[in-house]
């Protein structure tokens, strides 16, 4: 028994290494507040939001070891179960207080909209103040932590975010030029993980996902974030500006993926992922 736990933390302690050393952190992570955002920040410019899985019709598999060869080893990204979960181990190995809820997403979604929860985030308690600390939204994650408990807008790096309480439910909104805008609702009901498997088979899987029929990347950079939705690239900063460009072939755009939003697409089969682009009409020939 006692060989066990020692593997099994030597399998952890390889585990946070690898991590670390994919996000370019270095030094001794501690439980504390500076950790965490830096942590946070290193993760989105590191690790891309991209859903080529769902896209190609493969599993989104969210075993420890699907996550850490996927993630860490093979230079892909993932969406939030893939990015939460796997955060959520590593601020659990470093110390942090640390659990997932799951959230109904609001964004781009039309009046009157009732989504499923089909989101996870993370609550994080730091010297019992609790934060909102989230690497898997996609477009408008937020660069850093967010006091959960603050309802006054609260920087970041790139946009300002707002969390407000409300009777039964929490929400997040972004602030883009004059704007506020819902991002989604949540809740601190507890989550197993089987709640996030249960939603995660919905995000990869149902034919009404939009994660199925269009292809979603993100990664930030200081300063500014990169976006992909299909065939359209944007590059957007703080101030509300942005450069937009449409790719015009499958190739481009796979080159795209490659060099600006760092995917390694060399374990997946490039044909059949232009094919796939052309299929969906989601980009030219």
């Amino acid at each position: 028994m006692l060989a066990f736990c020692v593997d099994q933390d030597r399998n952890m302690s390889q585990r946070l290494d690898l991590y670390l050393k994919r996000i370019g952190f270095t030094g001794s992570p501690a439980p504390d507040l500076a950790t965490l955002a830096a942590l946070q920040e290193r993760h989105l410019q590191a690790i891309p939001f991209e859903n080529l899985n769902p896209l190609l019709g493969l599993r989104v598999g969210l075993e420890e070891d699907t996550l850490t060869d996927k993630l860490l080893r093979n230079g892909r990204g993932g969406y939030c179960f893939e990015h939460n979960l796997l955060f959520l181990d590593m601020l659990r190995e470093i110390g942090f207080t640390a659990r997932g809820v799951t959230g109904r997403v609001y964004w781009n979604q039309p009046e009157g909209a009732q989504p499923a929860r089909s989101h996870m985030l993370l609550i994080v308690t730091i010297d019992g103040e609790e934060y909102l600390s989230d690497v898997g939204f996609g477009g408008m994650t937020p660069t850093t932590p967010l006091k959960l408990n603050d309802p006054a807008p609260q920087s970041t790096s790139l946009e300002p975010f707002q969390v407000t309480a409300h009777p039964d439910h929490y929400s997040l909104a972004v602030k883009l030029g004059e704007d506020w805008r819902l991002l989604y609702r949540f809740d601190l009901l507890k989550q197993w993980r089987v709640d996030f498997e249960m939603a995660n088979w919905y995000v990869c899987c149902h034919p009404d996902s939009k994660f199925v029929h269009n292809l979603m990347v993100v990664r930030t950079e200081p300063g500014k974030r990169h976006t992909l939705l299909n065939d359209q690239y944007a590059l957007r900063y703080p101030d509300g500006r942005s450069e937009k460009m449409q790719i015009e072939s499958a190739p481009a755009l796979i080159e795209l993926l490659e060099t600006v939003f760092a995917i390694n697409t060399d374990g997946l089969d490039r044909q059949a992922l232009e094919a796939m682009l052309i299929k969906k009409q989601l980009v030219g020939g």
